[in-house]
């Protein structure tokens, strides 16, 4: 089997995780930072990934917010979204990651993280958990 691929998107940084190639665990992979703007760079090195891990579906995190109504950072991670399903020929899945960076910054700080590795890994960890919820949504039907 192959894996899959979370994503957490923001306008500085992106979360990537992936799965193990069974699809039971997601592990999160790198914080990519770019500039908000320019995402050739971020996009190649997302399509990167998929070759180098075998991707074979990609979760994207959509901020939704409880009003359930569309916001400019929804509107950005669709755009997103869709240029990495132009540039790597897949489609990609959203999933809800309401809350998913409080809950990553809440554990970074439960287990100790100093300051600068939260900043570091936080939207690594934001990834982790929107792929892990997939995989499990998955598992339940």
């Amino acid at each position: 089997m192959a894996r899959v691929m979370g994503v957490d998107y923001g306008s500085k940084r992106v979360g990537i995780a992936v799965s193990d190639v069974l699809g039971f665990t997601a592990t999160g992979l790198e914080t990519i930072s770019w500039n908000g703007r320019d995402d050739s760079y971020l996009l190649d090195r997302m399509v990167q990934i998929i070759k180098e891990k075998d991707i074979n579906e990609i979760v994207f995190g959509l901020p939704r917010r409880t009003d359930n109504g569309e916001s400019e950072a929804i509107i950005s991670a669709k755009r997103l979204a869709n240029a990495l399903e132009e540039k790597s020929g897949m489609k990609a899945v959203y999933q809800d990651e309401r809350y998913t960076t409080v809950i990553a910054s809440r554990y970074l700080r439960e287990v100790g993280a100093s300051k600068k590795k939260k900043k570091e890994v936080v939207d690594q960890v934001a990834a982790e958990i929107i792929l892990q919820e997939y995989l499990e949504s998955k598992r339940r039907v």
